[in-house]
Order: structure tokens, then sequence, then C-alpha cells
């Protein structure tokens, strides 16, 4: 029967998945990195406190314990390369302007809600990793800032979006996977290096 059917099938793709997880964990040891240290419980989208009309509309994620070595552009590939290339509209990488280095989590806008779901349960627990890491990757939806209009309002007039510094180091916005121009700035910018004097 169809239902049968369909049971069958979430089973077959539970399968997958797990077998999925553990191909990427062998790929690390083959890798010769060490191996992760165990993580915390896994949250779930499902374990937000947020009401079932609200949740429904969330599209932001933020996800935590990136390498400190990355990069916006190497965040980026790796949307791309799992499969999100053309499902988000914004991304950002914070940095420490003191020490010019990640901070260890970013923002992610995806197109609809339903995207984000599928994020999140992808990189929940990722730790395949193109340079030696150890860190394993934490989902939660994004606060206070949800959706793409939220983000960029948040950011165009942030001393990150000055011209003195680097592109790589700004939030970008992007249309059908091709990066477009930020919402320009509605008030001056202060270069964020001045906080530092």
């Amino acid at each position: 029967s169809p239902p049968a059917a369909a049971r069958r099938l979430e089973q077959a793709a539970a399968t997958l998945e797990a077998a999925a997880r553990q191909a990427r964990a062998a790929a690390q040891s083959v890798r010769g990195q060490m191996q992760a240290p165990q993580s915390p419980p896994r949250t779930s989208p499902q374990s937000s406190r947020v009401g079932g009309a609200a949740r429904k509309k969330q599209t932001t994620l933020m996800l935590r314990n990136l390498p400190n070595n990355y990069s916006r552009d190497m965040l980026l590939e790796l949307l791309d390369k799992e499969g999100f290339l053309g499902y988000y509209d914004f991304a950002y990488y914070p940095v420490d302007f003191k020490r010019w280095a990640g901070l260890g989590y970013a923002f992610v806008n995806f197109v609809d809600h339903e995207t984000a779901l599928r994020a999140w349960r992808h990189f929940e627990g990722f730790a395949s990793w193109d340079l030696p890491s150890q860190k394993v990757i934490g989902v939660c939806w994004g606060s206070p800032l949800q959706g793409l209009s939220e983000c960029t309002d948040r950011y165009r007039n942030s001393a990150v979006m000055h011209e003195d510094v680097p592109d790589y180091f700004k939030p970008v916005v992007f249309c059908n996977g091709c990066r477009v121009e930020f919402p320009a700035p509605t008030k001056s910018i202060r270069n964020p290096r001045w906080r530092h004097k």
C-alpha cells in the first residue's frame, strides 16, 4: 500500500543518511585526522522554543563551532559542495578585527523554511572538513534576526561594510546562486579598526 511504501522509503533514507555520516567519519580517519571529541546531544529544528506559526517562517540558521581558520569563501564553497548552491541568499562569517580571524560561527539565510530544515539536518554534527579540525557543527535558528530583510538591514550600516574592510570579511547576498550587490548603507559607516585604538 502507499503508506507502507512511504514508510519503507523513509526507513531506507534514514539508513542511507546514517551510512553517509559513517562514510564521512571514515574519510576523516583516512586523511589522518584525529577523531573528533564526542559532541553534546544534537539539537533539532523541532526542539526550538518558537511557536508553530512563527517557526514555519524561519529561514535563518546559525552554524556554530566552525574552524577558526575558516573563511567566508570556504563557508560558501562548503554550502555549494554539500548541495545548497542556489538555496541560500545571505551568508555571513563574522571575524575578530583585532586578529582578523573568524569567530567560529556563521549566519546563513535559506530561500524558504523547508530548505532551512534540510540544511539543519544536513549540517548538525557535520565534521568533514577540508582542513585539519576536530570541530563538529551545531545548528540553531538565528536569533534575533530571521529572514533576508532583517539580515541585510542589520549589516548594511555595520562597520564590517566599511570600504577599508576586505571584501572576503563582509556578508554577501545572492539571487538564484549568483552574488548580487549588498543593499547600500543609509548612514556613514565607521572603520571597525578605530574601535581598538
